[in-house]
């Protein structure tokens, strides 16, 4: 695609009028599929209630929406290619904004996830098309300048999400949450119609339609595998049995079909990069570690603390205000010591990780609050010099396949780790509750106390019951603790993979 040249200045001044029509309308677009992302996670405790949901089930709200984003990420490029930036772009957006509607008015789980699953199909091209579109309508002395300001705004959607998704479900119910997004997507769909009036040219574009089919059979059977396992007892269930078969003869199709094809849907060529192989397993543990405690905290701090929709989006809100603290230093750092920042970044979010792990039934807010801002801090210091690194020596040629796999093995990693999380979450808390109900007897001398006796009377049925209640919160309180200790403990086995990859090269090879 053509733009018209831009204007020789620097800063700001160097930004025109049609310039700044594009960025504002990328910046809103990014930032209202940033909160479609977080804002689910607030009102995950209302929607467990109201659906009447087990906490794996919930998950599904937000795993099914993170695998229909990987999924649909990868078709960005052709989509954009076939039907011109415009038209996509504007479609992405009204999509969103309907189905965020949607999930409103949704009357069941299964439709909700449904729904989900649209926000994501839908909002994934945003993202990517968004970043293209400002890098070719900017001349690159001003893609420093632009690409701080884009991420800015990013962070803007994760952070507001929670935090306005929280105060309005508090004021209404859980459904006000999604209904937020539409009079912006409305804004924003206009926007894009208006700012990319001249960006419509179409290619012809072949598509590779079994390497795509296989590839999403293999996530989407191997995300059904995790999610449902645990409840159907793994491959004792003919479900769980046929869903690993699926996966892996998909898989083995599409790596198959990747090797011999004369146009496959994705170049594995580019996994003989050194720098690119090393950079897709640490971007795999940054999508691992990205989403998690934003699924977990909220259950943690509803059902085992009693804390309102409005408290615990602005203790998440600590997150997001770690991400912006990073972008104080960022650009410095990636620029001079890029290994170092991203070993930092995963070393802070393993520290939080542990501190998480270390919290009891009695946590206090600004625990809660520092504990996700040091995690925000190290997933956003870790992010930008981990994208320099993985393709600082990759060919040109195969930057867009480099891109797709990149962003596909992030979604992925978010959707894979947050079932993990929910799976040793659940199984914990049963183990824990049961090892705890054996002290419960006439011979424990503990439970004579006269601190305990007026609370927890076992001679009375509401005693037994006020025990059972006290017995599972701390059951469940284990099981978030090693959630946290997983999670610390992924973060801080890859801080040495840092080190392994290659500096940035003064050049890039054609």
């Amino acid at each position: 695609m053509s733009f018209a040249p831009a204007p020789v200045a620097s800063g700001f001044r160097g930004i025109s009028p049609r310039q700044w029509l594009i960025l504002i309308m990328v910046q809103l677009a990014t930032m209202l599929n940033g909160m479609t992302i977080t804002l689910a996670n607030v009102v995950l405790p209302q929607i467990k209630g109201a659906m009447s949901a087990s906490p794996e089930q919930i998950a599904w709200v937000v795993t099914f929406n993170l695998v229909a984003t990987a999924v649909a990420t990868l078709l960005t490029g052709w989509l954009a290619r076939r039907f011109g930036w415009r038209n996509v772009m504007f479609v992405a957006v009204i999509g969103l904004t309907v189905f965020s509607f949607l999930c409103g008015i949704a009357q069941s789980l299964e439709a909700l996830v449904l729904f989900r699953v649209g926000q994501g199909l839908f909002g994934a091209p945003i993202m990517p098309m968004g970043q293209a579109i400002l890098l070719a309508t900017f001349p690159r002395h001003l893609h420093p300048l632009v690409m701080m300001m884009w991420g800015i705004g990013g962070v803007i959607g994760p952070v507001s999400g929670p935090v306005l998704g929280s105060i309005i479900s508090e004021a209404t119910n859980w459904r006000g949450a999604f209904f937020m997004v539409v009079p912006p997507g409305m804004v924003a769909a206009a926007m894009v119609w208006m700012a990319l009036r001249d960006h419509t040219e179409r290619a012809a574009a072949s598509f590779d339609w079994t390497g795509f089919v296989a590839l999403s059979l293999a996530i989407g059977a191997t995300q059904l595998m995790l999610d449902r396992g645990h409840r159907l007892d793994w491959f004792d269930s003919p479900e769980i049995a046929i869903e690993a078969v699926i996966a892996v003869v998909a898989f083995w199709v599409f790596i198959a079909h990747s090797l011999t094809a004369e146009r496959p849907f994705l170049d594995l060529g580019v996994l003989l990069d050194r720098n690119f192989s090393i950079g897709l397993v640490l971007v795999f543990v940054l999508g691992m570690l990205s989403f998690t405690p934003m699924v977990l905290f909220p259950g943690l701090l509803h059902d085992l603390r009693g804390y309102p929709d409005a408290a615990i989006g602005m203790l998440l809100a600590g997150r997001g205000f770690g991400n912006w603290a990073c972008f104080l230093i960022i650009v410095p750092m990636t620029k001079y010591y890029p290994r170092l920042t991203v070993a930092i970044g995963l070393a802070a979010q393993a520290i939080s990780g542990f501190a998480m792990a270390k919290l009891d039934i009695n946590m206090t807010q600004s625990l809660v609050f520092w504990t996700n801002f040091v995690q925000g801090f190290g997933f956003g210091l870790a992010f930008t010099p981990l994208s320099v690194l993985t393709f600082a020596t990759l060919p040109v040629r195969q930057m867009t396949e480099g891109m797709a796999i990149y962003h596909l093995v992030r979604n992925f990693g978010s959707s894979i780790f947050i079932s993990l999380s929910i799976l040793l979450l659940v199984r914990s808390s049963a183990a824990n509750y049961a090892g705890l109900t054996e002290v419960v007897s006439h011979f424990n001398k503990t439970l004579a106390l006269p601190e305990a006796v007026g609370l927890w009377n076992t001679a009375t049925p509401r005693g037994l019951m006020a025990l059972a209640g006290e017995i599972q919160r701390q059951s469940a309180m284990i099981g978030y603790i090693n959630a946290f200790y997983l999670f610390a403990i992924t973060a801080a086995l890859a801080v040495p993979l840092a080190w392994m990859m290659r500096a940035p090269a003064a050049s890039r090879p054609a």
